[in-house]
């Protein structure tokens, strides 16, 4: 009977190592996991969730409608959907906390894209910089890493009789575009 009592002493010895072991191992994993995940990442999984982009032009809050690979895309309640570079953004409320379900990496296209697609459709916009500066016009011509904006009243169309100016404004410096 003594040995008995003594095996099992060992099993249970054995099974209690094993337990810390596997709780050592789950806590080592979801430590690596947690840390491969980007803000994208958590960006993406909160897509259709009401959120609030902090920049230096200002906040931005509404309903994140999209997300590429350096910019975001949030409808503002009353107001047209607000184009955020990343690298603009100094602080996100309201993202996803958990980053385990998969709703896909969201658009693999880069703001030049998505800001060519605004000037395509050649409405007027306004662009917030990070400085806390604001023009407003029409997007001419987007470049690698700028956009040209023709300035005019954000109530008017572009036509030459309204232009004020030209300007050029790099990708760095945009904190917000907003349909005017």
């Amino acid at each position: 009977m003594r040995w008995q009592d003594l095996f099992a002493d060992l099993e249970a010895q054995l099974l209690a190592e094993q337990r810390r072991e596997l709780q050592a191992e789950v806590a080592d994993r979801t430590r690596r996991e947690r840390a491969e995940v980007t803000v994208l990442d958590r960006a993406v999984r909160s897509l259709g969730r009401v959120v609030t982009v902090v920049t230096a032009a200002g906040p931005v809050r509404g309903v994140l409608e999209d997300v590429g690979n350096d910019w975001l895309l949030v409808q503002e309640h009353g107001r047209h959907a607000a184009l955020v570079p990343l690298s603009g953004v100094t602080a996100m409320v309201g993202l996803a906390t958990r980053s385990d379900d998969d709703r896909g990496m969201g658009r693999r296209f880069g703001i030049g894209v998505a800001l060519r697609a605004i000037a395509r459709d050649r409405a007027p916009v306004a662009v917030h910089d990070v400085a806390g500066g604001l023009a407003t016009g029409t997007i001419d011509r987007v470049g690698a890493d700028h956009l040209d904006l023709a300035e005019h009243p954000a109530d008017t169309m572009r036509r030459d009789a309204a232009l004020t100016g030209h300007r050029v404004v790099p990708f760095a410096a945009i904190g917000i575009v907003r349909r005017a």
